[in-house]
């Protein structure tokens, strides 16, 4: 757009989907701020009827739900190059991002992540029995994604796009784990896949404190 735009994000700072609408307003070169808004809070509440995170202001919109924030980003802010024109592509890039979001993410996030941040975070026993529970699947979802970068350079096709970003920012928290790191290391095109988007400028700007250290 011709006129500077600014995005406001809402929502938890530390987070796999606030990361990915970071991500996307880098790619297209839009100024992003974020408050800290947790899910739960009351203005939470009045920003998304299901009271998830992140929710965003951008160009006089209020807008929630990641996978319509980004494409409106990257439809408004970057001429759509993250979205392919051919059909079938854009199928494979819807596709792979709803695997990310329905499948990936769920056992991810509550087998594995959620467990150690309660652990590090609010110093409670970390319950193994839980992540060990978790990691077959987790295990046999890895291995269908590696088996898709195994065909083809990026998650659509021949060309980086949103489902790139989505799954990178799913993966590199479950990396970030022993259990992660030891269940990915094996899996060497889809450890390729992560260094190499890992040195993109829009995944080195949003990075976490314990990537930078």
């Amino acid at each position: 757009m011709s006129n500077p735009s600014f995005l406001h994000i809402h929502g938890t700072i530390i987070s796999t989907y606030t990361r990915i609408v970071q991500t996307v307003a880098e790619e297209a070169g839009l100024s992003w701020k974020i408050t800290a808004t947790p899910a739960n809070s009351e203005e939470n509440q009045r920003r998304h009827p299901f009271h998830k995170v992140p929710t965003v202001e951008v160009d006089g919109l209020q807008l929630f739900e990641s996978v319509a924030i980004c494409q409106y980003i990257d439809n408004a802010h970057n001429g759509g190059v993250l979205q392919p024109a051919d059909h079938q592509c854009r199928a494979e890039m819807d596709r792979w991002i709803s695997i990310a979001n329905n499948y990936l993410f769920p056992v991810a996030e509550h087998g594995l992540l959620m467990p150690h941040l309660a652990h590090n975070v609010l110093k409670t026993p970390l319950r193994s029995d839980i992540i060990e529970a978790a990691l077959p699947e987790i295990a046999r979802h890895l291995g269908i994604i590696c088996d898709r970068i195994e065909e083809t350079p990026f998650f659509a096709g021949p060309k980086f796009s949103l489902a790139d970003i989505f799954v990178y920012c799913i993966l590199r928290p479950i990396q970030l784990t022993s259990e992660g790191e030891h269940l990915i290391t094996p899996l060497l095109p889809l450890r390729h896949w992560l260094n190499k988007i890992g040195q993109r400028d829009s995944i080195i700007a949003t990075r976490w404190p314990i990537e930078q250290d």
